[in-house]
């Protein structure tokens, strides 16, 4: 199937004005007439259901949390991305647009990376006029800081809780329209299914978490903003919640998935200590700017660290390899995630790793204390430092912190045009939740700027000229897809609470987990990607035979809840090793064994894989069969990276 990008002609830096014109408009006095879904209260979410009550439309919106302002979005930590160029340093608008093409490894689209870029300049003025608490310099002026795959100070941050401030800044623009009538607001509601009726998306069918009663909703259009699926490793940095389902079930209605491989490895976590974890603890990317990463010199040195024969503070100078600075002299320690990543991982797998578990490196602060003191590091991390005490008992501003890499992002998700819908008219998916502006490796601080770009700058726009298309005509909630679509979810919970085996959803979870990040995580190759593909398949075989569901569905039922999420990560799981099988290079975050350069990089294979993998499925234990979007690049020259 050809897939049409929908990437409208002309300059780039003219694309999105010209196509903002040449959209159909809804007149203000028939956006009455519109119900639109929204599945998600994150910042994309949010700040999509804000912006198109304002504008008129009904909003319905969804989310399984108790309130939208508990969605994921709050754990963001460094910052967002805006080419305001405030300090002077030689940004703009297209070297924001060239760092992130090039951060994720020329696997991205121009046109939309380019429209990124542009609108960013805007949120920054729009979450200030909502009155977010930016960080400020002495003077009153926005701060800014650096991040990696930038040589440019570009990022907007408040402390260490962008993520959270930004939020408050949607949900009150969300609560407004809630309390003006026009968002309907569903809390602790989960989609479990979308309803298409002839070839179009017109409604959900989703089940109230604390009474089991399962409804249908529906509207002329629905918008997934559900966050990544990056759980389907057990443990990340995501939220326990955070899961795929509103994606996949889509998908298997025929959303085609993308990417799906494309997994972002944070190189800044707490590391892992035992198999108790449900999840990991992210050490903001923001760090880097003043923590300087480094490894012992010697096995030896490492081995006596491990031992506490030795204490890290007693460590000399000439004993310390600072490994990014030494390889990447000018990005230091500001390389982006995947270098930053694989590099620590190439450290322990020499043996110099630190820690108890010998699963670390350390981000030193020493340096920068000494330089600006200790009281002006506390007020640009001090909540992030807190946090890492409260968690390992351990004080970073007298000693380095221990980190190593863990999943935190996922690139890939729905495959959506330039308009943001999928290859399901009515169906549009937002944020995180879609695949199309990071290519194989976000940079950090993007993915606020994405989601609240979605949110905020497109989808008011491109959303009205799909809905001037079919009208204002109400949608038949009576037509038999919903009642069908419904009675398909019901059937699907009896099924899962029928499970009376001997094993708890969680360990098949934990399992699930263990395959991923042993065979499809930062390192992969052909045998070991086959080996986890049979793995997973007999995995899920037991899954269905041997687990065990307790409860009702007429109950609150965290146990029934898991069980869906988990089901359906198993089936995700087998895709992103087949995506991680077909796509025999290394980009990016995927790293592919057989394809590296001499000096051990990713090394890309633009003859055959300068596309988009677009994942259609075609019924329970059949192969999903691939589209391509090939990836056109006229703006930018297709390089080996490199930030030495």
């Amino acid at each position: 199937m050809t897939l049409d990008a929908k990437i409208p002609p002309g300059p780039l830096a003219e694309k999105w004005s010209k196509h903002k014109f040449n959209l159909k408009l809804v007149n203000p006095a028939n956006k009455r007439k519109y119900d639109v879904i929204v599945v998600g209260t994150g910042l994309a979410g949010a700040s999509a259901a804000a912006s198109l009550a304002e504008l008129g439309y009904n909003v319905k919106a969804f989310c399984f949390q108790d309130s939208p302002r508990r969605a994921h979005s709050i754990a963001a930590q460094g910052g967002i991305n805006a080419a305001k160029n405030y300090r002077n340093d030689g940004d703009s608008v297209y070297r924001l647009f060239y760092d992130t093409i090039k951060g994720g490894d020329y696997r991205a689209r121009e046109g939309n990376v380019y429209r990124l870029a542009e609108v960013s300049v805007n949120i920054i003025d729009q979450c200030v006029a909502q009155g977010v608490p930016f960080a400020r310099e002495y003077g009153g002026l926005l701060d800014n800081r650096s991040f990696g795959g930038a040589q440019v100070s570009r990022t907007f941050y408040a402390r260490g809780q962008t993520g959270q401030q930004l939020l408050l800044g949607a949900y009150s623009a969300l609560n407004r329209q809630i309390n003006a009538g026009k968002v309907k607001m569903y809390t602790r509601t989960e989609m479990l299914d979308v309803v298409i009726v002839d070839g179009k998306a017109q409604g959900i069918v989703t089940r109230n978490l604390e009474t089991g009663k399962v409804e249908t909703h529906s509207g002329h259009a629905v918008l997934l903003c559900t966050g990544g699926y990056g759980n389907v490793f057990y443990l990340s940095t995501n939220a326990m919640g955070c899961n795929v389902t509103a994606a996949w079930r889509a998908h298997k209605r025929g959303a085609f998935f993308s990417n799906p491989c494309y997994t972002q490895i944070h190189p800044t976590c707490i590391p892992v200590t035992g198999d108790h974890q449900s999840k990991l603890t992210l050490m903001s990317e923001s760090l880097r700017n003043d923590g300087r990463v480094w490894a012992p010199k010697t096995v030896e040195l490492a081995q006596k660290l491990r031992k506490g024969e030795l204490k890290v503070t007693d460590l000399k100078e000439e004993d310390r390899d600072y490994f990014l600075e030494r390889k990447y002299p000018a990005f230091g320690n500001l390389v982006p995630r995947d270098v930053a990543s694989r590099n620590g991982k190439e450290m322990v797998d020499e043996g110099r790793g630190v820690g108890t578990t010998g699963v670390a490196v350390f981000l030193d602060f020493a340096d920068a204390i000494k330089r600006l003191g200790e009281d002006a590091v506390r007020a640009k991390y001090g909540n992030l430092f807190d946090m890492y005490y409260q968690i390992t008992d351990e004080n970073p501003y007298k000693q380095p912190m221990r980190i190593y890499p863990a999943v935190h992002y996922t690139m890939g998700g729905l495959w959506v045009d330039y308009n943001l819908m999928t290859n399901i008219p009515g169906l549009y998916c937002l944020g995180e939740a879609n695949f199309s502006d990071h290519g194989a490796n976000r940079l950090g601080a993007s993915a606020l700027m994405q989601g609240l770009a979605d949110g905020y700058f497109v989808i008011p726009y491109t959303l009205g000229d799909y809905l001037a298309t079919i009208g204002p005509k109400p949608i038949d909630a009576n037509n038999p897809a919903f009642a069908n679509t419904k009675k398909d979810v019901e059937d699907r919970i009896e099924k899962l609470l029928a499970l009376r085996g001997t094993k708890t959803v969680d360990e098949y979870h934990r399992e699930l987990g263990h395959i991923m990040w042993e065979y499809c995580g930062m390192a992969r190759n052909e045998e070991g990607l086959k080996k986890a593909k049979g793995l997973i398949q007999n995995l899920r075989a037991d899954f269905w035979k041997n687990a065990i569901v307790l409860g009702e569905n007429e109950e609150l039922n965290q146990s029934l809840e898991k069980a869906g999420r988990v089901a359906d990560f198993l089936e995700l799981g087998e895709l992103m090793v087949d995506d991680a099988l077909m796509r025999k290079e290394s980009c990016g975050g995927h790293f592919r064994i057989e394809s590296q350069t001499d000096e051990g990089e990713a090394k890309r294979d633009d003859e055959h894989f300068a596309f988009v993998a677009a994942w259609e499925y075609k019924g329970d234990n059949q192969p999903e069969v691939l589209n391509k979007e090939e990836l056109v690049f006229e703006n930018v020259h297709l390089t080996q990276r490199s930030y030495k």
